[in-house]
């Protein structure tokens, strides 16, 4: 994925100095605020990028998980840094419908269009990665916004040389605000649950536990944790009530090896408790 994260960022840190030159020189604040978003795009690929190459580093004596973690708080920076994109789109925006100014539209739409080449080929160098990675989908969402947002603007552009109406230009910036929006909300949510250890989308704790409860000779399961340790690992720790515990080290291997293949939590820890729950401070389930 490093290599995909690279041509993203040089192919999109030189659209986004073309498209605020054109921008500046139309006189387009549609076009300005695409490179706005462009540019806040460049810099959460270059998040992802670095948090995915820090998520690489080998665990230490202070950091027992390495830097994993550093892929959901690129995601949840990402969505963050899209968002104070917004309120500067939305207030330039507003400030022009006040007083529209004219707009070379050509140059718009050729370096809008320009825009949707590259947003489209850049999105779909995380196409197949975003499904099973959040700091992907980031990335992805980042750019299949950028390539609607371009092709809107290419729009807006050959209205306005149509119509004459330049005051589309600044609702032009409004409408890509509120695609950003709706784009960036499900990401902001995902990564910042993520970030403070809620259960990763997909996973069922109800089944999850119901899962574990039917292995040999488990009768109870307490203290259950599932969360995230990245954005493509998940982890849990869990305390199992095996009176019995015949056959213990095949045991744990059998159970962890089923959450692996059937939950995909590839980071399972499992207590196994011989005398019952009741001899386990941490059995109840409001203690954590």
């Amino acid at each position: 994925m490093g290599r995909a994260f690279a041509i993203g960022v040089v192919l999109n840190s030189v659209f986004v100095l073309a498209e605020a030159a054109a921008g500046f020189w139309s006189g387009s604040l549609a076009l300005l605020a695409d490179a706005g978003h462009n540019l806040s795009d460049v810099l959460s690929l270059v998040l992802a990028w670095g948090a995915t190459v820090l998520a690489r580093r080998a665990p230490t004596a202070r950091r027992t998980y390495g830097l994993r973690k550093a892929t959901i708080l690129a995601s949840l920076a990402n969505a963050v840094l899209l968002l104070v994109a917004v309120g500067a789109i939305v207030s330039e925006s507003v400030r022009r419908l006040a007083s529209p100014e004219a707009v070379e539209t050509q140059l718009v739409m050729l370096i809008a269009g320009l825009g949707v080449v590259i947003n489209t080929a850049t999105a779909l160098l995380f196409f197949r990665s975003q499904h099973s990675d959040l700091n992907a989908r980031g990335a992805f969402l980042h750019m299949a916004s950028d390539a609607a947002v371009s092709l809107a603007v290419v729009l807006g552009a050959a209205a306005m040389a149509v119509t004459g109406i330049f005051w589309l230009d600044p609702v032009l910036s409004l409408g890509i605000a509120a695609v950003i929006v709706i784009g960036t909300w499900g990401l902001l949510r995902d990564s910042f649950n993520l970030a403070v250890d809620a259960v990763p989308r997909g996973i069922d704790v109800a089944e999850v536990r119901a899962w574990l409860e039917r292995q040999p000779g488990v009768r109870e399961v307490h203290d259950l944790h599932i969360w995230a340790m990245s954005t493509t690992e998940t982890a849990l720790t869990a305390h199992l009530v095996r009176p019995l515990n015949e056959d213990p080290d095949g045991f744990l291997h059998a159970a962890c090896e089923g959450l692996s293949h059937r939950f995909n939590i590839g980071h399972a820890t499992l207590q196994v408790e011989t005398s019952g729950a009741h001899g386990c401070r941490l059995a109840p389930a409001e203690v954590v």
